[in-house]
């Protein structure tokens, strides 16, 4: 069962995707990692507008109860498997590839099963998508592949090439997201697959789950669980560091114009918002709107940490007319109530 603030949410996000309705409307999607924060909200999305979906994923990192209450609907199935051993003779119009571990405590735990996911189940689902003839294939990339970036390529655009370590605790992701992306490229240019890439910047929201949360993949809902629990709030280095966060009705936007817009076969976008924060006035705003007794407490900068993220959104503003409509201030009173009665 949905709570108050997803249902509103989401009955607005649909007006929103209007424009989208016919596109949507029986035809056939396959989401993987659909039980995770976005996907979830992906699936939600579309049985709404009556798509028939189906849903895989091997819990690892996404969870059961973000999707149990679309198991009433008819044009919903869910099937429990790692994508690297996923097989099905059903027909799909489009295929989206979320599936991948994405926080970093738990990648760093499963290293070999999140290069698995972005390297080997990328090329299968590609693989699926041409037996399919999909009408397009959405690959859920990263800001991470950018590494960390010069402060002349902030706000970081598409062009940019990426400033990585391919041997270090974050390279399981970052370099299976970039590998990801080449086999993208690769099933375009000698295929002409309709692919479409989305390098989302962090998101939040209601979901976003306390589980695995470490450094800055899960920041704002750790410092929420944190802040009305009155336990200090765990800020790495000094604080200054930056991220930019998108509220996850803006991220679902961008995602499916992206996926749903003629001609942008073989594209690549940022997804996010610009409104850039640093980390300690993040968790400062958090006390403050908690109310919460909590200290700061500043802990040891984790190896490879990006100094600064923040997206160029010029390309998706142009070509997807998108444009983030949720504040900051207004996505954390939302997922900090959500949080509260979760």
């Amino acid at each position: 069962m949905t709570d108050k603030i997803i249902l509103e949410d989401m009955d607005n996000f649909i007006v929103r995707l209007k424009s989208f309705e016919q596109k949507i409307s029986g035809k056939h999607f396959l989401i993987t990692g659909g039980s995770g924060f976005i996907g979830s909200w992906f699936c939600d999305t579309l049985v709404r507008l009556n798509a028939n979906v189906l849903c895989v994923d091997n819990l690892s990192s996404g969870t059961n109860e973000n999707i149990k209450h679309l198991s009433e609907y008819d044009n919903f199935s869910f099937i429990s498997s790692d994508i690297c051993d996923f097989e099905t003779n059903e027909k799909f119009d489009y295929i989206v590839h979320m599936a991948s571990i994405a926080s970093p405590l738990s990648y760093m735990k499963f290293p070999i099963e999140t290069l698995d996911a972005n390297v080997v189940g990328t090329k299968k689902m590609l693989e699926l998508a041409i037996k399919n003839n999909v009408e397009s294939f959405l690959f859920t990339s990263t800001s991470e592949v950018y590494g960390n970036p010069p402060d002349e390529a902030i706000p970081t655009p598409e062009t940019y090439y990426g400033y990585t370590n391919s041997y270090g605790p974050r390279a399981v992701y970052d370099e299976g997201k970039r590998c990801a992306e080449a086999y993208c490229y690769a099933f375009f240019n000698r295929f002409k697959l309709p692919i479409r890439i989305a390098r989302i910047f962090n998101t939040f929201g209601p979901r976003l789950d306390i589980k695995n949360t470490t450094q800055y993949g899960r920041v704002i809902v750790k410092f929420i669980h944190q802040a009305i629990s009155d336990s200090p709030l765990t800020v790495y280095g000094n604080g200054n560091q930056t991220r930019s966060f998108c509220y996850i009705t803006d991220q679902l936007f961008g995602l499916f114009s992206l996926l749903l817009t003629p001609n942008l076969d073989g594209e690549i976008f940022n997804i996010g918002n610009e409104h850039e924060i640093t980390i300690l006035d993040l968790a400062t705003k958090i006390k403050k709107m908690t109310n919460s007794k909590s200290e700061i407490a500043f802990q040891n900068m984790p190896k490879d940490d990006p100094r600064r993220r923040r997206p160029d959104l010029s390309k998706a503003k142009k070509l997807l007319n998108y444009s983030p409509k949720t504040s900051l201030e207004e996505g954390l009173s939302k997922t900090i109530t959500w949080t509260k009665s979760h």
